[in-house]
């Protein structure tokens, strides 16, 4: 059977507030308004990542072992049914075949020459903040896996509340019954994020996922470790820019500049947007949620580099003069 790979997702965002600025005065769907009235009144986003994804069978079975904690959490199964115990992952690798994939992976390396081992399984989070109701969260990602794996690739699932944000794992299988694999980008990552949000809102659960900018949100994403650093303030990542920056080294200039041009533009395209659909809902009736519009729009922190948050959490801004200069003449 021949394989292919596969792309889930629509590629398109949620609300896409820029394109109202572009075109003018357009007609919003009930979902829209629905996901403009969460959006100002700030209700939680929701977080999907991937959190890696085994390339052995070895791997496979400790990231089992680490999410059911040993056998003690029941780890969910495609087929409905719960398994835990000691070495309950060994059962999980013969249920899913994956000694049979990793040898004719290993097979057709050893054919075609040496590659990196294609992976296994994808390990995904799925997670809300403090305050969410844990079994609503794990009930959304139950939804969300049938829908988009049932019949196709393989999934487990456990609820994980050992943390203040309740949060599942779902590790679902790289490769379908039906010879297909997963390839997870930038669209299926935001199919995913709407999904999870829209089952969460049929929950009664107040939960969104729209972009950044739309936000007005002005931190970047980091990885893990970075972001970790970062929060304990030692993140050797940002002190390098924040020097770089600060000793005028042009390749950094370079990029601040144009993070700058890139953030300022964007900023405006959003304000632009979302004032395209203030003005709409006061020419509609709805003069209250334009209002909170305009709040929303008038609280957003001004667009600001990477290079400079990163001083100002670093306490750099006093030692280094230079990047409040920059920063305001550039």
């Amino acid at each position: 059977m021949a394989r292919r790979p596969i792309d889930l997702g629509s590629g398109g965002a949620l609300l896409d507030v820029r394109a109202f600025g572009r075109a003018g005065v357009r007609s919003l769907t009930p979902k829209q308004v629905r996901t403009i009235a969460l959006t100002v009144r700030r209700a939680p986003e929701v977080v999907v990542k991937v959190s890696g994804g085994a390339r052995t069978l070895g791997g496979v079975q400790a990231h089992f072992a680490y999410i059911g904690r040993e056998g003690e959490l029941g780890v969910e199964f495609d087929h409905g049914t719960r398994v835990g115990g000691k070495g309950f992952e060994k059962e999980l690798v013969a249920d899913w075949d994956l000694d049979l994939l990793a040898h004719r992976r290993q097979d057709e390396r050893s054919i075609v020459g040496k590659r990196r081992s294609p992976k296994l399984v994808h390990n995904l989070i799925f997670s809300m903040p403090p305050g969410t109701s844990p079994q609503k969260v794990l009930a959304a990602v139950r939804r969300l896996a049938v829908i988009e794996f049932a019949f196709q690739h393989r999934y487990a699932l456990v609820l994980h509340t050992d943390e203040a944000h309740p949060h599942v794992h779902l590790v679902v299988k790289a490769e379908s019954e039906q010879g297909v694999r997963l390839n997870i980008h930038k669209a299926t990552l935001r199919h995913w994020r709407e999904q999870f949000a829209t089952h969460l809102q049929e929950l009664g659960v107040a939960a969104n996922a729209t972009e950044r900018a739309v936000r007005g949100a002005i931190r970047t994403p980091k990885k893990d470790g970075i972001y970790r650093a970062a929060e304990r303030g030692m993140s050797t990542h940002q002190m390098q820019a924040v020097r770089a920056l600060a000793e005028y080294s042009p390749a950094s200039l370079r990029r601040f500049v144009r993070g700058k041009e890139t953030l300022q533009q964007t900023r405006r395209a959003v304000t632009a947007g979302w004032h395209a659909i203030s003005q709409q809902l006061e020419e509609t009736g709805n003069h209250g949620l334009a209002a909170w519009i305009n709040r929303f729009v008038e609280q957003m922190p001004p667009p600001t580099p990477d290079q400079v948050q990163a001083a100002r959490r670093l306490g750099a801004r006093e030692r280094s003069p230079r990047i409040d200069s920059i920063d305001r003449t550039r």
